[in-house]
């Protein structure tokens, strides 16, 4: 076999994230590695019928290229009906699973119950591949720790003594995220009030609403300060959203989608990073804040504390709303301390940069490929 192996990643869901993970590896790999997938849209019918459609579309690459030495599939493949619906075409070729995230653990809109279909056949897809990548260690505890409350639903035939020999075959493996494009991380402009951005979607299990009483609590005190509200949104925002927006008034500088250009000038230019999330499984967009050298406020929780070194743990990472606002006001008022400690950072998060992370996938495909 050759030291250059053929990847085939699967990706049902290919917009966003999903589509930055699938392409980013795609480019820096130094395996070939062939992209199939479907938009990025009604992530329930692909969950639940993109198999057949990949499966034909697998059948033709095969049919073309040859079979793949390693099959690569995020969580949005039902793995076992695509292993099914490929048949000869994949016959023996080793999988690794890749979790962004789970159906299990996802927290859900208020008002909202859990559809067990999809947290179990995201378990169906982890017992069938040979091994399950998860993007960060809070992500595989959190999944591992909630399965077995998961099989246990179930009448007979329990799947529980098949457990640990999945959980044997998960590893912790970051998402690569395209740092180089950021530049070096630019130097703060103290002349100018001080830029915090906000660089998530604009969805409930983001908590805006303890984001604006942050913000309104720094007004109140008499910071001066700017705000950049960037990320993905949608036709249905989140309750009080325009409410907070108004209330801020001119101190926003940008509030929805920025496009590319725009949205590197605001990392580039913001000196906090401010996250209130309730999920998080890994955290792209404030790794890349955090390269382009902002300084990061983030929960102690989540996947946060694996992305911050832990010397700084104490500045950047908080355990309640008045310890929010406390390391956000000391960021406004200790600027060149904030960025000092912005640029160790910068320098931490280099490990999540794609020519580091592609190397690690790299050596995980020629290991599940036995090679």
């Amino acid at each position: 076999m050759s030291d250059r192996l053929r990847v085939l990643l699967v990706e049902p869901y290919c917009s966003g994230s999903h589509r930055a993970w699938a392409e980013g590896y795609a480019r820096h790999s130094r395996h070939h590695v062939e992209v199939v997938a479907h938009h990025g849209s009604f992530w329930k019918w692909r969950m639940q019928g993109a198999a057949l459609t990949l499966a034909h579309d697998i059948r033709a690459s095969v049919a073309e290229r040859g079979r793949p030495d390693v099959l690569l599939v995020s969580d949005m493949v039902h793995l076992p009906a695509l292993l099914g619906l490929a048949g000869d075409a994949l016959a023996g070729v080793p999988v690794v699973l890749y979790l962004h995230e789970n159906q299990l653990t996802y927290p859900l809109p208020p008002g909202e119950t859990r559809d067990l279909t999809y947290a179990v056949t995201n378990w169906l897809s982890m017992a069938a591949a040979d091994e399950v990548w998860c993007n960060s260690a809070y992500h595989r505890d959190e999944l591992l720790d909630e399965l077995p409350r998961l099989l246990k639903h179930f009448p007979d035939h329990s799947h529980l003594p098949h457990l640990d020999a999945v959980a044997a075959r998960c590893r912790v493996e970051p998402v690569g995220v395209d740092l180089d494009r950021l530049g070096r991380p630019a130097e703060p402009d103290l002349a100018a009030p001080p830029l915090v951005l906000w660089n998530q979607r604009w969805e409930y299990d983001k908590d805006p609403a303890a984001l604006f009483r942050a913000l309104g609590a720094l007004a109140g005190a008499g910071h001066d300060f700017r705000v950049a509200l960037c990320g993905e949104t949608f036709a249905q925002q989140p309750a009080g959203f325009a409410e907070g927006i108004a209330r801020l008034g001119d101190r926003v500088v940008h509030a929805g989608f920025a496009p590319e250009a725009d949205y590197v000038a605001l990392l580039r230019r913001a000196e906090v990073v401010l996250s209130t999330a309730r999920h998080e499984f890994f955290g792209v967009a404030v790794v890349e804040a955090m390269g382009a050298g902002a300084l990061p406020v983030l929960p102690r929780r989540l996947s946060y504390p694996e992305l911050v070194p832990a010397e700084h743990h104490g500045t950047c990472l908080y355990d309640d709303p008045d310890g929010l606002v406390a390391r956000l006001a000391w960021a406004l008022t200790h600027r060149a301390e904030a960025a000092a400690v912005a640029r160790e950072v910068a320098r931490a998060v280099a490990r999540f940069a794609w020519p580091v992370v592609a190397g690690s996938y790299d050596r995980g495909m020629a290991r599940v490929a036995r090679v």
